[in-house]
């Protein structure tokens, strides 16, 4: 089945959840973002074979109506949804800031863990990915909540990076959830979970 996404943010719409300094310069060089379309053509050639939009719209996998629908109530209404969340993960993907819903779920897998040798083990690796300047995956928090983080390591515990993990779950919930919950892609989804169309349409 082909699933060919529209377009759905203009150029010159802000990304001030997702963009760091360093990449309104890159912009400033010529580097210009692909588009919607090419971008989650990408990402399903590099996924399984089953990908999430085409399990989700195709029977008896796709969410209901009522599922999609309540996406729109709330952005912890979408986190909770097994589907609702692998799709806002692509979204943030096409905007580049999935490390927002990364570290969010990290931190998620980090809060039920009850030894301390694995609470350190992951405690480290959250740092290092997400934390740290120059992270590889590195969010958007202030130098006192990273200062605070690196202290805790010595010895961590369940709410070392909730501070952290409140802040870009507001960035997501203020910024990257609404534009969501406007796209074309969402349009699309709930028209195929009402049984209004077999495709999600170019």
């Amino acid at each position: 089945m082909r699933e060919n996404l529209a377009c759905v943010l203009s150029q010159n719409m802000a990304f001030t959840d997702c963009m760091k300094p360093t990449d309104f310069a890159a912009e400033k060089k010529g580097i210009k973002r692909k588009n919607w379309r090419n971008r989650i053509r990408f990402l399903l050639k590099t996924n399984s074979s089953k990908s999430i939009l085409h399990l989700m719209t195709t029977r008896p996998h796709r969410p209901t109506a009522d599922d999609v629908q309540q996406w729109a109530q709330s952005l912890d209404k979408l986190l909770s949804h097994k589907y609702g969340k692998a799709v806002f993960y692509i979204f943030l993907k096409s905007e580049y800031c999935e490390e927002n819903i990364e570290f969010w779920t990290a931190c998620e897998e980090f809060r039920i863990l009850t030894s301390k040798k694995e609470m350190a083990s992951k405690a480290n690796s959250i740092y290092e990915d997400f934390i740290k300047n120059e992270a590889p995956k590195e969010i958007n928090v202030d130098f006192h909540t990273k200062n605070d983080i690196a202290e805790s390591l010595h010895e961590p515990n369940t709410a070392c990076f909730l501070s952290a993990q409140r802040k870009v779950y507001s960035l997501m919930e203020n910024n990257s959830y609404p534009r969501f919950i406007y796209s074309d892609l969402y349009k699309e989804l709930s028209a195929a979970a009402r049984g209004e169309g077999k495709h999600i349409k170019s």
